[in-house]
Order: C-alpha cells, then sequence, then structure tokens
C-alpha cells in the first residue's frame, strides 16, 4: 500500500482488537472499571462496543457479529485463542490495578512477577474467561 499523500509505503497500524463476549455491556464496562478506558459511543451498536485505549481501541462484538461475518461454523470453538496485553506505566500500577481487576470478576492465574524479559506482570482471566496480562516494561 503506498500513502496517496506522500506517494510513499504506508505502515499498516493495529486500529482494533475485537472479543466476542456473550455480555458486550458488562464485559466493555469491565475495562472501564479497570484500566479507565471510554467508550466510543458513535460507534455503539446493539452488538457492538468499543473502547478508546489510546493508542488503539478495544472491541466487543455480541453474538449475533457470527453470523454478520460469516462466522457461523467458529462461534462454538473454544479454549484460549488470543491474549489482551495491557500496558500500565509503572509496576506499582500493575500492582494497584491487579487486585482491583480480581475485585471486580477477575480470576488471577499468576500473580504480579518479573519475566525473564525484564517485564512486570500479572496474568488474569475476565469474566467472560478471556485471558489478559496487565504490564510494565521494567528498565
Amino acid at each position: 500500500m503506498t500513502s496517496p499523500a506522500t506517494g510513499s509505503p504506508h505502515k499498516a497500524t493495529l486500529s482494533y482488537v475485537n472479543v466476542f463476549a456473550k455480555d458486550i455491556i458488562a464485559l466493555s464496562q469491565f475495562y472501564i472499571d479497570v484500566f479507565g478506558f471510554t467508550e466510543i459511543e458513535k460507534i455503539r451498536s446493539p452488538i457492538f462496543r468499543g473502547l478508546d485505549t489510546g493508542s488503539s481501541s478495544l472491541g466487543f462484538n455480541a453474538p449475533d457479529a457470527y453470523g454478520l461475518l460469516k462466522l457461523d461454523a467458529y462461534s462454538d470453538v473454544s479454549g484460549v485463542k488470543f491474549l489482551l496485553n495491557i500496558d500500565v506505566a509503572s509496576a506499582a500500577e500493575v500492582d494497584q490495578l491487579t487486585p482491583k481487576a480480581v475485585s471486580l470478576g477477575a480470576q488471577l492465574i499468576k500473580p504480579p512477577y518479573k519475566t525473564y524479559y525484564n517485564w512486570y506482570q500479572a496474568v488474569l482471566l475476565d469474566p467472560e474467561q478471556n485471558v489478559f496480562r496487565i504490564n510494565h516494561m521494567l528498565e
């Protein structure tokens, strides 16, 4: 792809990560409550909620979206299929947000720890059993 303005190659960017959810309202509210994301109300629909995360967006699709996207054959796929990574400003924030997420319905899988690649993170399941990590890259 090339940029119409400059004629130079255009770098692709990630605009959204969409999560299929049984309850798009409750699950999107969970991420608003834990991380302070804001809803993008102008794109709200009966089967979609979008959140502004600051650098990209996080979307939640109701099960009706499987049909809309011709994905009916994949609607009953089970198991972990993706991992949301949410970066925060400090290790202290990882420590603060982890119990907050748990108090709002998340399940703690691995408490905050320093990784071999020098990140500090916690691994959790959201209220619909989607895996997410709260991360901070250490110096």
